[in-house]
């Protein structure tokens, strides 16, 4: 008996430990409070060095691509304190299919955008990488670690074709 409910006890307390883990680890709220205490100047030279390091970027290129990102990240920011405006007057609503349909052809215009002026600014190479980084992104949720390991073996096979 005794056995029995420390057996309990233990498996209580490890299934409370981990539903903690799970609690800090997908807390999005906290990473956009997070943002909102960084100026959009902090936001865009920080993912212009993020996008430095792993596109090996030019010094024109790093000043092309840090505009873009400011506009960027001033525009979030601008959305982030909106949305967070109307949360705290109770005006959240859902949105009708057609407003969420003009949504994504918004979003997907800006991509399209995106796309046209990295395309201008990058190299052949560098774009390529870009991509694969941006379809990577939009999966992420998706596929977990697996995508990107499958992503990196991807670009082992590519870089060892090139070498042949």
């Amino acid at each position: 008996m005794k056995k029995l409910i420390i057996i309990a006890l233990a498996l209580v307390s490890l299934q409370a430990i981990a539903q903690e883990g799970k609690k800090e680890k997908f807390n999005k709220g906290e990473r956009a409070d997070k943002m909102m205490n960084l100026s959009a100047e902090d936001i865009a030279t920080n993912q212009t060095k993020k996008m430095t390091l792993h596109l090996d970027l030019t010094e024109s290129q790093q000043k092309q691509i840090q505009k873009i990102n400011l506009e960027n990240a001033t525009k979030r920011k601008e959305m982030m304190a909106e949305r967070k405006a109307r949360k705290e007057s109770g005006e959240v609503k859902k949105p009708t299919p057609e407003e969420r349909l003009k949504m994504d052809n918004a979003r997907l215009d800006y991509k399209i955008a995106m796309k046209a002026k990295m395309k201008n600014i990058l190299n052949e190479e560098q774009f390529a990488k870009w991509e694969k980084w941006q379809m990577q992104r939009d999966h992420k949720g998706q596929k977990g670690n697996h995508g990107k390991k499958r992503m990196e073996k991807d670009d082992k096979k590519e870089l060892e074709k090139q070498k042949q």
